[in-house]
């Protein structure tokens, strides 16, 4: 899934797909699970220097990949469908009483990790892979992505509402995967969510996902490392938790009472004892497929003498 935020952000995706050429490519690459170049264009009645134009468009926007495959006369560009939703925000205007922050994925202020293991920012490896003791590395605060095995990381929340403010609610989204060895994308991995140490939800995560480039992924990782996660929306509330819109949990924010002076914790973590221990991987803004690190929202309300 793509998330545009604004408009203004979209602009290049709106531009490729204004263009009954390039809508029809996208039908013809879903309807046969990609197709080389050579095929398109016959099958389109164009030839491959007018296709060549169209297939870029829609590669530097993301809507498609393009991989090399070899054939019995040397390599040929395969063309495949990279998205199968895209989320627009047409509201643009900053809601009120909302308290917005963004936290990287290198800013956790606790972890229990174990390998496969390790951190990188958007330019190189941060230490070495699968040692632990690099998650203690200085370096760390510009790691755009991490993962693990199995064990935690802990991110505190910063809480900056106006005096005399309760919170209502909080949202968190963020762009997750698991950890397999290399990468699978059949790699399930149970991961918990966890506020101040009580558990408020968990997830299952389906795979590793490695066999297509994440979007902004930086191009010297390794190919057959994870590419990009699935971006997941954690939102806890006065009616319970929930993960992308339904309802996972009866942990509300009465659980919490939060106000402008509390301490907020959010860890994740794959239990030792879950039943899929299959890692976890953090995805920041130069990796994956969405352009964010971790994204919190408070909702938050003045304090009255029943609270």
């Amino acid at each position: 899934m793509l998330h545009i935020k604004s408009l203004d952000e979209g602009l290049d995706v709106f531009k490729a797909l204004g263009s009954e050429v390039r809508i029809e490519i996208i039908k013809i690459l879903l309807q046969n699970e990609g197709m080389n170049m050579n095929e398109l264009a016959s099958r389109l009645n164009i030839t491959n220097g007018a296709l060549t134009g169209h297939i870029k468009k829609l590669e530097d926007c993301g809507l498609i990949t393009v991989a090399s495959e070899s054939a019995g006369h040397g390599n040929q560009k395969k063309c495949s469908v990279h998205l199968d939703k895209i989320l627009i925000e047409l509201d643009t205007q900053q809601p009120k009483n909302v308290y917005q922050t963004d936290i990287k994925v290198g800013h956790f202020s606790d972890y229990s990790v174990y390998p496969t293991c390790g951190l990188a920012s958007d330019t190189a490896i941060i230490g070495e892979v699968d040692d632990a003791r690099y998650f203690a590395h200085p370096d760390k605060y510009y790691a755009d992505i991490l993962w693990f095995t199995k064990g935690y990381v802990e991110y505190a929340i910063p809480n900056f509402i106006p005096f005399g403010q309760k919170i209502d609610q909080i949202t968190i989204s963020l762009e997750i995967g698991s950890e397999a060895p290399g990468s699978n994308d059949e790699w399930p991995s149970d991961i918990s969510f966890l506020i101040n140490n009580k558990k408020i939800a968990m997830w299952t995560s389906p795979g590793d996902f490695g066999s297509v480039r994440g979007f902004f992924t930086p191009d010297w990782w390794y190919q057959n490392w994870n590419q990009y996660g699935l971006l997941k929306i954690l939102v806890i509330n006065d009616r319970g938790t929930f993960i992308d819109g339904l309802q996972v949990s009866d942990v509300s924010m009465k659980d919490f009472n939060f106000d402008y002076r509390s301490t907020i914790k959010l860890k994740l973590e794959v239990e030792e004892t879950a039943r899929h221990v299959g890692g976890l991987t953090i995805f920041g803004r130069n990796f994956g497929n969405y352009n964010q690190d971790i994204s919190v929202c408070i909702n938050y309300s003045p304090i009255t003498e029943g609270d």
